[in-house]
């Protein structure tokens, strides 16, 4: 089973994560991550360069899903030489005498998650540390498998955190971590809504994040169409699906079933109760739903989802 956050390698020296359970038309939907340079080893892309990459090398990894209804990147299972497992990987760390660094941080990580009742099994690592090609810098990207263990492991970084054993981000960190995120979100807005999430802290000066997958049993998407922009706002009634990918939001209002984010800048973004502003596009199932999508493109130019405070 192939589900987001994991990771695919083709014969050709590519690395791709994966960014949707299951499959498409026999096809592993994903965006490319990492090309082999040859004798400089493996070299993270950004979107722009990963596009124009595959449209002058590889095209036939250039795809569009019928029901996204949007333009990514996919891999039939048959070209897939090896599938990166972010929980085979994490036990494969826990076992291992000689860490780096980074692992050395991670394994510290997990051994004070454990010790506070973290089932380690139902854990894993993604981002560079599950392929091997991690640096100095790298972040930690730890996985949650099931919504009880996430907001189990949540928790226990919010008692670590008040314990001083993890720390929070501070302004730098906050700075870096913006920057990254390029969202159309003041900084200041930005870290208000990301301190209310817990799913993000500091271990020996390395900041990690905590990631949901719903690793259930997967029933094929619904279709959706495109329709047109929209800017609103709203009330928040239901926020069960708030860390899912995609993040889900059920709203009342006349027009929209839910808001979802297929951006993780907008993962958790608000709670039951909370009037917010969204700007997104609309899209439309054969049944005649509505929904807002914010991350309609990778970038999400224009699109965003504000908590609006008193």
């Amino acid at each position: 089973m192939f589900l987001s956050k994991d990771f695919i390698e083709t014969a050709e020296g590519l690395i791709f994560a994966v960014v949707a359970a299951g499959t498409e038309q026999g096809k592993v939907l994903c965006f490319l991550r990492y090309i082999n340079d040859g004798n400089l080893g493996w070299k993270k892309v950004a979107t722009e360069s990963a596009n124009a990459f595959l449209k002058e090398r590889y095209s036939q990894y250039l795809y569009y899903s019928l029901v996204l209804d949007a333009h990514l990147h996919a891999v039939a299972i048959d070209r897939i030489v090896k599938h990166h497992q972010p929980r085979q990987r994490l036990q494969q760390i826990m076992q291992l005498n000689q860490l780096d660094a980074i692992e050395r941080d991670l394994f510290q990580l997990c051994e004070l998650l454990q010790q506070h009742g973290l089932d380690l099994t139902q854990v894993g690592i993604t981002g560079s540390i599950l392929v091997g090609v991690q640096k100095s810098g790298s972040d930690i990207d730890l996985v949650c498998y099931g919504r009880t263990v996430f907001h189990q492991c949540r928790a226990i970084t919010r008692t670590l955190i008040a314990q001083q054993q993890l720390q929070e981000l501070n302004d730098t960190d906050w700075r870096q971590s913006y920057e990254r995120r390029c969202c159309e979100l003041s900084f200041t807005e930005y870290v208000w809504h990301e301190q209310r999430k817990a799913n993000k802290a500091v271990i020996n000066g390395r900041k990690f994040d905590l990631n949901f997958i719903d690793d259930s049993i997967h029933s094929e998407g619904t279709a959706y169409q495109k329709c047109a922009a929209v800017t609103l706002q709203c009330i928040v009634i239901d926020d069960t699906h708030a860390f899912d990918y995609p993040a889900e939001f059920k709203i009342d209002h006349e027009d929209f079933d839910a808001i979802v984010s297929f951006t993780a800048t907008y993962t958790g973004q608000a709670v039951n109760g909370e009037t917010v502003e969204v700007s997104g596009i609309v899209e439309q199932s054969q049944k005649g739903l509505k929904r807002i999508v914010v991350g309609s493109t990778r970038e999400a130019h224009g699109e965003y989802i504000k908590v609006i405070r008193a």
